[in-house]
Formats: structure tokens, sequence, C-alpha cells
């Protein structure tokens, strides 16, 4: 294995909304503290990836899957020098079932690893779009079935916490080009600096910098999908420049946006040819 890369690839009708797929190997990167508003489940392919999760750390080889709830905060990266390689996927709620919570993040299943992996090569070249959503629902029914379990999603912090965070979040997302300051944030909520860091922190698994980083990120990404350029992408969602966004996004998606806008375009070329 030699080097990093990553590639995007974006299938854009299944069960009536977009799915992100990611091909990635790495040897040095490793994805800074973040969450996706989306599940992400992958496999690797190669060596072995280490992730930090729920405060724990946790490895991931062949022939196990792994699985981050929508909202988990979660790192990721090579657990040795020989890397690793995976793929991924990114399904909307609307691909599961409602109301399942898995335990893990990993889990051992060398048959349905492979067969999640045989379905994210078909659906990232693009062959036959039928059968590759046929086997999609499959894999993630299968899924379900062997590896979660009902219930409503836990708890992350306590209520007063939690209602804190997400004050803060709405703030930080409202105002994403001019942030308050932490301090004008305490002041705001009757509180010291330090009660709104622990409460948003203990919530959200980072501090509210790097949450409103990963916002940022996100809107970003918005932008690109659109055809926006990376440098008029960076100044729209409150980036000092280019080389700000290049490398929180990069931390968070492990391409730059360059390479993403790329790879979405070239995605949506193959699927207008189908």
């Amino acid at each position: 294995m030699r080097g990093d890369r990553a590639a995007w690839t974006r299938v854009e009708k299944i069960q009536g909304t977009p799915l992100d797929l990611l091909s990635a190997q790495f040897e040095r990167h490793r994805y800074a503290p973040h969450a996706h508003a989306e599940w992400s489940i992958g496999a690797c392919t190669d060596g072995v990836e280490e992730i930090r999760y729920h405060g724990g750390r946790h490895r991931s080889g062949r022939g196990s899957i792994v699985v981050v709830e929508p909202g988990e905060t979660h790192t990721g990266g090579p657990a040795g020098p020989e890397g690793f390689a995976y793929r991924a996927f990114y399904p909307a709620g609307e691909l599961l079932p409602d109301g399942l919570h898995f335990g893990g993040p990993i889990f051992d299943d060398p048959e349905l690893a492979d067969e999640l992996l045989r379905t994210h090569r078909l659906l990232s070249e693009s062959a036959d779009l039928l059968t590759a959503e046929s086997r999609l629902l499959t894999v993630l029914g299968a899924l379900a079935v062997r590896h979660a379990r009902p219930g409503t999603h836990h708890a992350l912090a306590k209520i007063r916490d939690d209602r804190i965070a997400r004050a803060v979040m709405e703030r930080l997302a409202d105002q994403a080009t001019d942030p308050p300051t932490l301090a004008e944030l305490a002041t705001e909520f009757g509180l010291s600096r330090y009660q709104v860091l622990r409460a948003f922190r203990e919530t959200v698994g980072m501090p509210p910098y790097a949450w409103l980083a990963q916002h940022r990120v996100a809107r970003a990404r918005t932008l690109l999908d659109q055809g926006i350029r990376p440098a008029t992408a960076a100044t729209a969602v409150g980036f000092a420049d280019q080389a700000h966004l290049n490398r929180w996004f990069r931390r968070v998606l492990g391409v730059t946006p360059g390479v993403y806008r790329n790879s979405v375009q070239d995605g949506a070329r193959l699927v207008g040819r189908r």
C-alpha cells in the first residue's frame, strides 16, 4: 500500500435519494473528530483501521463491518504503518428501518462484509443500477436484522447539557461566517465559559470551534455539488481562505475540495450517460 488517496462517488437515485460512496486508502491520514448527518457503513479491503468512538478505541480489519450512527462523533486512521483501505456507504435514514440502534461500532461478519464490498463496487462502477439497488437494500436489511436492536437513540448527555449544546449549534449555524465568541455565548445563556464548553463537548464530542469548522465543510460541500469553485465556496461559508477550507475538508472527508468536486461532477456525467 503506497500513499493516501480517496475518491467519492454519488449515485443519484437510490429509493429516490442520492447515495454517497467513498473508496479510500490511507497510510498517514487520520480523520479529525467529526460526525455525519447520514449513516456511515463500511468495511476494510486491506490493513487495519483504528476508530475512536464513545471514548474507546476500536480496530476494524478484513471481515468486519463498521457502523456509525448519524450524529455520532468519531475518528478514523491507520492502526499501523502499513495503513489500511476501505469502502463506505453514507445512506440517508430512509434506507434503513426507523428506530435502529447499533451497540457497535464494529461487527465481525465476514460474509456480510464481503457482500457489502461487492455491492459497493457494483454501485460505484455504475454497471447495473437496478441490481445494485436491490443488493444494497438486501445488505442493509441483513445488517439491521443481524446486528441492530430496535429502540430510541441513546442520550449522549443530561437533558440540560443537550439543550445548551443544541442552542450553541443553532447560534453557530446562524452566524457561521461571523460566529459569536465563547464569552458571548456564555453571557447569552447566563453560564460560565467553562460550563458552555463542557456541556458542548460532553454532548457533541468536540469543542464548538471544531463543530463550526465541520458545519462549514458541510455547507461548502453543498456549494461544490452545485459547481461552485473551492475558493468561492471557502469565502461563502466563512473560512479565511481556500487553504483553510482545504485543510478542514481533507480532515473531515479525506480529500481536497477540488478532488471532491471533480469526483462528483464525473459521477454526474456517468449518471447522465445511462
